[in-house]
């Protein structure tokens, strides 16, 4: 047992340099990348394809923001799911109460049976933009953007080499729902794998519109469970990158409890297991971050029952070093994001600041602290149940995947208000 111990120990710390450092080389990225904004004769014309099903709790200030862009030339291209779905209204109403001219509503018109349907609304909004669009920028209707979001989206496609840019999501950690916290722990490690391995998240994407044409994206879409991930490897192949911009760390403001986050998890695991680049590694990490710590914690409580001190003082410490080492890196990284969110508050449309930070609570951090295992226990159950699971439903609508390009749309309805979350801040 001392040899085990002995083990897990060192894996630990080794586990934590680890983690620092990915933190630290993430944190540098931050701090040491520039703007360079195109000025407005070098900005192509853009599609803004937002694609919608069910009214999410932020979608008219996420629609205000996109049609209050500092962009020359923006078209904002809404798919949504059927005349019926709430969402038409609001939108609808939010357009006539800007009185945007650069935006058009349309219903999704072919319903595909081999893909989700937002990957059948992305495929009709591409293929009906005609030759003057250089650019597909998406975006998510739980985005809620700065005004310089499509120019600092835009701009790095500048360079040759780069065929997409993206940015990410950040949630808050209010400390409200248990849910939260463990969503926040997870996503803090995520930002930083997405980084690291240049995948990209569909909230806020831009691509060439050439390159949408020359890599077969869209074809490729026909046959998927989802739009993003996949397109690292796809880019690869035409020696193309997909480029991190700092200032687009979007701040998510939703709720959600344990019972929601645990079925939204175990979908993002199957969708990660189907098109993630480096799904190895992630199971790797997994073993690593989830494993080792929960074998600690046995071995703890077996020393304790065994009364075996000498051996349970070495583990409850090696595990609370631990432990704290990971909640300094979430509050070191907490504190970076929130400069990059107030820098771009600052650029907030129609002088509206989203004031979504206050100071960390003692009562908030105690439990980013409890979350921690919690999340590692909550992770690797999701993990797990996705290796075997073989059905989806998001939104009412379920999808059987047999395969990465063999999904099966089961029955589709249109989504009506009756099919809205009764409290929808706390659903995804």
């Amino acid at each position: 047992m001392e040899d085990l111990a002995t083990f897990l120990s060192k894996s630990l710390m080794s586990w934590v340099v680890i983690q620092v450092c990915l933190t630290l080389v993430f944190i540098w990225y931050l701090r040491s990348s520039k703007k360079k904004l195109l000025p407005d004769d070098q900005l192509p014309k853009t599609a803004v394809i937002l694609c919608l099903r069910g009214a999410d709790p932020f979608l008219p200030r996420c629609l205000r923001s996109l049609l209050n862009q500092n962009y020359p030339q923006y078209d904002l291209k809404l798919i949504v799911d059927s005349h019926e779905d709430p969402a038409w209204k609001i939108a609808s109403e939010t357009i006539t109460e800007q009185e945007a001219t650069n935006v058009q509503i349309s219903p999704l018109r072919i319903v595909r049976n081999n893909c989700s349907l937002k990957c059948s609304s992305l495929v009709q909004a591409v293929r009906e933009l005609d030759d003057s669009y250089k650019v597909v920028a998406l975006v998510d209707a739980d985005t809620i953007v700065h005004m310089n979001w499509l120019r600092e989206l835009v701009s790095p496609l500048g360079d040759a080499k780069v065929g997409a840019t993206t940015g990410n999501r950040w949630y808050v950690p209010t400390g409200k729902y248990w849910g939260s916290l463990v969503r926040y722990a997870g996503n803090v490690a995520t930002v930083v794998q997405m980084f690291l391995f240049q995948i990209p998240w569909g909230g806020t994407l831009a691509v060439k519109t050439e390159v949408l044409r020359q890599t077969e994206l869209l074809d490729k879409w026909e046959q998927a469970l989802g739009e993003d991930f996949m397109m690292h490897n796809i880019l690869k192949k035409h020696g193309l990158q997909v480029k991190f911009v700092p200032s687009l760390l979007i701040v998510n403001r939703e709720e959600t409890d344990l019972f929601n986050l645990i079925d939204d998890l175990k979908r993002l695991m199957l969708y990660s297991r189907l098109y993630h680049p480096r799904w190895l590694a992630l199971v790797s990490e997994a073993v690593s971050s989830i494993l080792f710590p929960t074998t600690v914690i046995i071995l703890i409580l077996k020393s304790l029952l065994e009364a075996k001190w000498e051996a349970a003082t070495v583990l409850l410490s090696c595990y609370g070093v631990y432990t704290v080492s990971l909640l300094l890196v979430m509050l070191v990284l907490e504190l970076e994001i929130q400069r990059v969110v107030r820098s771009n508050n600052q650029a907030m449309p129609i002088g509206k600041p989203l004031h979504v930070y206050a100071k960390l609570s003692a009562a908030t951090i105690i439990k980013m602290l409890i979350a921690i295992p919690l999340t590692q226990w909550v992770y690797g159950f999701a993990i797990l149940s996705s290796l075997w699971i073989s059905t989806v439903t998001w939104r009412g609508v379920s999808y059987r995947v047999q395969g990465p390009w063999n999904v099966r749309l089961v029955e589709y309805r249109p989504y009506q208000w009756l099919d809205q979350p009764i409290d929808s801040k706390v659903s995804l």
